[in-house]
């Protein structure tokens, strides 16, 4: 016997922007990248080739670019894919799970004369807010659960000192040199759970959830850039905790933070056979940019004294 153990589908890469124009003038502008997956009983489509339980991927879609026009949420994209999750699982009596995933392409003001313009807008970075919700009926449609998860991908930083790697394991294997003065480079990525604290989430909680998701997600870069401008780091470990650290302590709605960095080496090249000295890290001004193979280091912090990290 078989058993189909996991069943779900939706729409991917559903791009969607919306204009918000403000009675003061200005506008606001969002560009996102939507998944929306669905789960329910719907295993007849997979088993028996019977399509009747199935809501469209292109009904999704649509959803999705209807709820960009009328949702209240649209600006914030964690409220949004929590409005779009409840409204999939309250809609179909048959959908008991939406899984919505939003990445927010960066668009930032433009500065005239040191002042934001109203209505002009800069790709001023490649680095993409994250959001990824579960909004689930299974314990029935009036005891839905909520979950929220924040994120950073792709913020790529760079420091050209006050970075070491020294007093690590030396074995036979062992060929990289200590350095007292290196360029340490990453390109963070990071996610957080934000708890929704509700036991029967519908529209009502949505419209009173008090979560100020754009500070925290604004704490989170912040914490990030400044702790990796200002930290003479040991090692990307320390520097990791320490970002982790300092996230939980000022956003008291973060329940637990990870990051993924990776090292993005620079090579120093040995100029020596043309008399010039670049080797040692006093003397290193020359780097050759390697994008493979590169350190990868991972690192979980929770407020839970339990967790294994």
């Amino acid at each position: 016997m078989v058993h189909l153990a996991t069943a779900k589908y939706g729409k991917d890469k559903v791009r969607v922007s919306r204009i918000v124009r403000n009675s003061d003038g200005t506008h606001d502008f969002v560009e996102y990248i939507i998944r929306a997956l669905l789960e329910g009983d719907v295993e007849r489509a997979w088993t028996h080739s019977d399509n009747s339980s199935i809501v469209a991927t292109d009904s999704i879609k649509n959803t999705c670019n209807v709820f960009a026009k009328t949702s209240p949420y649209v600006l914030q994209p964690e409220k949004f894919a929590l409005d779009l999750g409840l409204h999939f699982v309250s809609t179909y009596s048959h959908i008991h799970r939406a899984c919505v995933d939003i990445v927010q392409l960066k668009w930032s003001r433009i500065n005239v004369k040191g002042k934001a313009h109203k209505h002009s807008f800069v790709r001023d970075g490649d680095e993409k807010r994250t959001v990824s919700v579960v909004v689930d009926a299974t314990k029935g449609k009036k005891a839905i659960t909520a979950t929220c998860q924040g994120g950073i991908s792709g913020l790529l930083c760079l420091k050209t000192t006050e970075s070491q790697f020294e007093n690590y394991v030396f074995d036979k294997f062992t060929t990289l040199k200590p350095v007292d003065d290196r360029i340490f480079s990453t390109s963070v990525d990071c996610v957080y759970n934000v708890p929704i604290r509700s036991s029967s989430f519908n529209k009502d909680a949505l419209a009173g959830l008090r979560i100020d998701f754009d500070a925290i997600y604004r704490s989170v870069v912040e914490t990030t850039l400044e702790t990796f401008a200002t930290h003479n780091s040991a090692s990307v470990q320390a520097t990791l905790y320490i970002m982790c650290e300092k996230v939980l302590r000022d956003n008291a709605d973060v329940a637990d933070i990870k990051y993924e960095l990776p090292n993005k080496h620079y090579i120093a090249p040995d100029l020596s056979y043309i008399g010039l000295k670049n080797t040692e890290p006093k003397d290193a001004e020359v780097f050759t940019p390697v994008d493979a193979p590169s350190g990868y280091i991972i690192g979980h912090v929770t407020r839970d004294a339990k967790a294994k990290l």
